[in-house]
């Protein structure tokens, strides 16, 4: 962190402070004047861990039985952010007997004694509405039995901090944080005694912010899939929570939402989670299904492209790629190199995958996850198509990112097809990427074509260059498919296919043409909710691009019963004249 940053926390900070005791001196809460009810999910099996004591946040595992949360000492930031927003309280709700209760009412109050008066990490607009708004969802299980020294304590305090949102939620940044300032405060307006007005405010500014941070398309600038996912969670939950309470939310507020939800269907696998690109997890199971349906939007998935990415789905097999280029601006700092990556689902069983994001595991980590070798796409000479800057303000932010990424589906003899390129490498080594995929009617087999092309004078000018570099070798590439730790790999017919065996007993065989040279190699499956990466493999096909125009072609196909029988389908498929 540069020294300005610093400066900018501590002055941040300041002021949080300073409005947070100010907050305080306002008239008193003495009631609720109605409740909404949970709608945020909680997992039994997280809220029985909590009551023993193994206390899984951002990544990290802290096992302290018989301790009060608030005594634990934060591995980092995010450890702390994530006790202080209280979205544990949703586990413990689900768990929902004595115990759980018992232990969220003394962490609850033990809050509000230590920090209840500003203090803390707490204290930041978007940790403060998304504590209020699990504190007002969660009341009647947080006081049921509580004196009334207790209730009122705990009314103070969302009074406290539903003052202190409607002067600090600009403070936020602008995106997924000031949605969950925003909805906060909204629920407190519709929930607490002579609070109204700030459900007025809040319902204003959820309406500009909507124009401001969702596109015509219903996409983000992050064009994370599982940030998306949550904002549009909290704009649903806060237009709910409004019109249950006479009120309507603003119509940019509805509109974004009804534009959010088929993009979000676009993103979504055969199994129901997300695809996971740039910084995004598949999401907790159940929660995307859960915001659809409490949307109330119907509509299939968007055809052709949605953020920025294509999606091609037939039978129960989905293939999702990302067909644009990295996020620029604020946003680049979260981007991954991952244009013309892909991620294959059968049914309910993923299969290729990238690695995902390595933040809750370390800078190192995160910064690998973000890399193009970590996705399923193709890597020129061991880099990424983006490269990591080196500005001291933002150093993760991609720099040199592909600009030119022209993308084209269209319906193939026997299914649907894409083809896309980008400029990723034409700095470096003059190549364009070109990929182009086929998926099978019947969803049973997926058929692949990589391209590198030097097209135009300077750009074979720049690749014989680069060819010079290797003494004629060739410039080396690697394609690379990340395969979900959940499936079987072992290599077949004397190393010249991969025999893939998912749970479910489905068997998917992936072959090549032969021009490259075929591996199955260790990989990591990066998952935010896991304690430490899975270990996985990937498929590489290894070659050298020797001239103008290199062109490698491979299979994915499912298997009728054996192995076996896929040589044929596969044989047909990479025939030249099946081709055309």
């Amino acid at each position: 962190m540069s020294h300005s940053e610093s400066l900018s926390a501590r002055w941040a900070r300041l002021r949080n402070w300073l409005a947070a005791r100010r907050a305080g001196r306002g008239q008193p809460v003495t009631a609720f004047v109605s409740q909404p009810e949970p709608r945020s999910i909680g997992y039994l099996a997280r809220g029985r861990q909590l009551c023993a004591g193994n206390f899984v946040f951002a990544g990290h595992l802290v096992e302290a039985p018989d301790t009060m949360i608030w005594d634990i000492v934060s591995p980092d930031a995010d450890f702390a952010a994530e006790m202080h927003g209280f979205g544990w309280l949703d586990d413990l709700a689900a768990a929902g007997d004595a115990a759980a209760r018992a232990k969220a009412q003394a962490w609850l109050m033990e809050w509000i004694a230590r920090y209840g008066r500003g203090r803390g990490p707490g204290w930041t607009p978007d940790l403060a509405g998304r504590r209020l708004i699990r504190w007002i969802s969660h009341a009647l299980f947080l006081m049921r039995g509580q004196s009334s020294e207790e209730s009122e304590a705990f009314l103070r305090a969302l009074a406290r901090q539903a003052r202190f949102l409607s002067w600090r939620w600009q403070a936020a940044t602008p995106g997924l944080k000031r949605l969950e300032a925003l909805t906060g405060l909204v629920f407190a307006g519709v929930s607490l005694e002579g609070m109204a007005p700030l459900a007025d405010e809040a319902r204003a500014a959820l309406a500009r912010e909507c124009a401001a941070c969702v596109d015509d398309e219903g996409g983000i600038p992050g064009r994370n899939p599982e940030a998306l996912l949550e904002v549009f969670t909290l704009l649903t939950w806060s237009a709910l929570v409004l019109s249950e309470n006479g009120r309507t939310a603003a119509d940019a507020h509805w509109r974004a939402v009804e534009r959010i939800a088929p993009c979000l269907r676009a993103l979504r696998h055969a199994d129901g989670g997300l695809a996971r690109f740039h910084g995004g997890g598949k999401g907790l199971d159940g929660r995307l299904d859960a915001a659809l349906a409490a949307s109330g939007v119907k509509g299939q998935a968007r055809s052709g492209r949605a953020m920025g990415y294509a999606r091609l789905a037939r039978a129960r097999t989905s293939v999702i790629i990302d067909a644009a280029p990295p996020a620029m601006g604020a946003a680049a700092d979260e981007a991954h190199a991952s244009t013309l990556a892909f991620e294959l689902t059968s049914g309910r069983r993923p299969l290729i995958v990238n690695c995902g994001s390595g933040a809750s595991f370390g800078p190192e980590w995160r910064r690998a996850g973000r890399a193009t070798p970590s996705h399923s796409a193709l890597v020129v000479a061991g880099g990424s198509s983006a490269r990591l800057g080196r500005d001291r303000r933002h150093p993760g932010r991609l720099e040199e990112v592909p600009r030119d990424v022209p993308v084209q589906m269209s319906r193939a003899p026997d299914g649907v097809r894409f083809e896309g390129g980008h400029d990723g490498y034409l700095r470096s080594h003059g190549l364009m990427h070109v990929r182009r995929l086929d998926l099978s009617g019947d969803g049973r087999a997926l058929v692949g074509e990589d391209m590198l092309l030097a097209l135009e004078d300077d750009h074979k000018a720049r690749f014989d260059r680069a060819l010079d570099a290797t003494r004629l070798h060739g410039v080396p590439y690697d394609i690379r498919f990340h395969l979900h730790p959940d499936v079987e790999a072992s290599l077949d017919m004397g190393g010249a296919a991969v025999s893939l065996v998912l749970r479910s007993g489905e068997i998917w065989v992936f072959r090549s043409d032969g021009v490259a040279a075929l591996a199955l190699n260790p990989s990591v499956y990066l998952e935010k909710t896991r304690l430490k990466p899975r270990a996985t493999r990937q498929i590489i096909l290894s070659g050298r691009a020797t001239g103008y125009a290199t062109r490698i072609r491979w299979s994915l196909a499912k298997a009728q019963e054996t192995p076996v029988g896929i040589r044929d389908v596969t044989e047909e498929a990479l025939d030249p004249v099946a081709e055309e």
